[in-house]
């Protein structure tokens, strides 16, 4: 029984006519990537050495670029299920030859098609998986990496610092992380109660002094105030008379004479 005709292959297609380039050329190019994924076949075309393979890849990008945009298919999911090249038109041209002859030329064309089609579920899972693995073993090399890399770093200090031991900076003290942080958390707290309660004492002492201070300048100004409105008692003294001239005194001496 013969297989499906090749414009009644299911998928989705993109096709190419009048390629100005020999059927022979491409077939050798689309021959490799029939029957791989969308992303192998990409890849391959980017480095196969022929200039047919850039005409190729552009038709696949194109083919799946149609698969996701018309038919609504994961691009992850594709492989290239048919591609083909059909011979074009030639055109024929003349070239002169010796002896008045003439040679024929032949201009060959092509039409190119491919198509892109749903992987198999069979056949996706293990896709799926070889890409699972690929990955991990990837950040697998990544990691042994970076260890090989912080060895080395390691290595490398303590080679210098053993060749250099006074050029090495003073070692820390260690604490762990839990307790270390709570002591330090309690002394802190503890060290600013202290402050504090010194703090308050200091402040009341001040506060008493002051009002101490206070106190005794009020009751020495009241003293001063009361004794200020009090009359002052003035001592009472005897005031001796004054003596009187020397005449007067005669004059008194004779009258005294006369009454005795």
């Amino acid at each position: 029984m013969p297989g499906p005709k090749t414009n009644e292959r299911e998928g989705t297609r993109a096709v190419l006519r009048h390629c100005l380039v020999s059927p022979y050329k491409l077939r050798e190019v689309v021959d490799a990537i029939r029957g791989k994924p969308v992303h192998e076949a990409a890849d391959l075309l980017r480095f196969v050495e022929r200039d047919a393979a850039s005409i190729v890849g552009k038709l696949l990008a194109s083919a799946v670029a149609n698969a996701a945009n018309n038919d609504g298919l994961d691009p992850e999911e594709l492989f290239v299920s048919a591609c083909y090249v059909d011979e074009g038109p030639t055109a024929k041209r003349w070239r002169p030859r010796a002896r008045g002859r003439a040679a024929r030329i032949r201009k060959r064309s092509a039409h190119i098609t491919v198509i892109v089609s749903r992987l198999p579920e069979a056949r996706l899972a293990r896709l799926q998986a070889r890409r699972r693995a690929e990955n991990l073993a990837m950040r697998a090399r990544r990691v042994e990496a970076t260890r090989q890399a912080r060895a080395e770093t390691t290595e490398g200090a303590s080679r210098r610092e053993r060749r250099h031991p006074e050029a090495s900076p003073a070692p820390e003290a260690e604490t762990t992380e839990g307790e270390g942080t709570a002591e330090t958390t309690e002394t802190a707290s503890t060290l600013g109660t202290t402050e504090e309660l010194e703090s308050t004492d200091a402040t009341e002492t001040t506060d008493a002094t002051e009002t101490a201070e206070t106190t005794e300048t009020a009751e020495t100004t009241e003293t001063a105030g009361a004794s200020g409105t009090e009359e002052p008692v003035v001592a009472e003294t005897e005031v001796a008379p004054a003596p009187e001239p020397p005449e007067a005194q005669a004059e008194t001496d004779g009258d005294e004479e006369k009454d005795s």
